[in-house]
């Protein structure tokens, strides 16, 4: 069964959590397991809503478990809200927050050591593409960026020119470069490294959904913009089944 995941990024206010509860309430005839990433903002309230049925997470965490670090969030605040993943390292922290690999690391071994699941998220830019550069940049992010075991770890491939842009790359691409990133995983983890999902992010939505859930080594998807609402994000997911 694949994982689809919706990043509702800096989206939802309180109203938002219906959209929360039409998604929980589908759950068992989704045909994929739904997680969602609200604000953080809605975290609590949207768990609590959310019940056992589908898991609820953050879109980011802090390397520290406390102290003085203004405007931050702890794993262990996250899973104090009833989150249960964190998103780590999306393109849009790397460029907009400088993030190197170096701190997604320790973020991604903070939130494994506070019991959350964690999506490492990985992925090249248009000129890096043109250029030739996609894998060893991929490459380059894998190395730094992951946790010292796989156990619980996710990794979504989302190339930074398809997210928000409606563009998604051909088939052959996305199947070259998630059947790179498993080696990757297995030359690092061993057996464990064959075990751990990788998703595909940028620009999913209901009408190409089935066409990539069928690439191999795509084990579910990184939604955005088409997670906002319940319908889109159902349809998505009975897309993928």
């Amino acid at each position: 069964m694949k994982l689809i995941v919706g990043n509702w990024k800096m989206n939802g206010r309180r109203a938002a959590l219906a959209e929360v509860e039409a998604v929980a309430a589908a759950a068992d005839t989704a045909g994929a397991r739904l997680w969602l990433a609200p604000p953080a903002t809605l975290v609590m309230a949207a768990a609590d809503s959310a019940g056992d049925r589908i898991a609820i997470g953050g879109q980011d965490c802090h390397h520290a478990e406390d102290g003085a670090h203004t405007g931050c969030i702890s794993a262990a605040q996250l899973v104090d809200a009833g989150a249960r993943f964190v998103i780590l390292g999306h393109s849009e922290r790397r460029a907009n927050q400088d993030e190197s690999d170096a701190l997604i690391s320790a973020k991604a071994n903070a939130a494994r050591a506070a019991g959350l699941d964690v999506i490492v998220c990985v992925g090249e830019t248009e000129a890096e593409r043109d250029g030739g550069q996609a894998e060893a940049v991929v490459g380059g992010q894998l190395q730094g960026s992951l946790p010292s075991g796989a156990d619980g770890l996710i990794v979504a491939y989302e190339p930074v020119w398809a997210i928000g842009t409606g563009r998604v790359p051909a088939e052959a691409d996305v199947a070259a470069m998630h059947g790179f990133i498993r080696a990757r995983l297995v030359a690092r983890y061993g057996p464990a490294g064959g075990e751990v999902i990788i998703l595909y992010g940028g620009s999913v939505k209901p009408d190409n959904a089935a066409t990539l859930m069928a690439v191999p080594e795509v084990g579910g998807a990184l939604v955005g913009g088409a997670s906002l609402k319940a319908d889109s994000l159902l349809a998505i997911a009975a897309a993928s089944a």
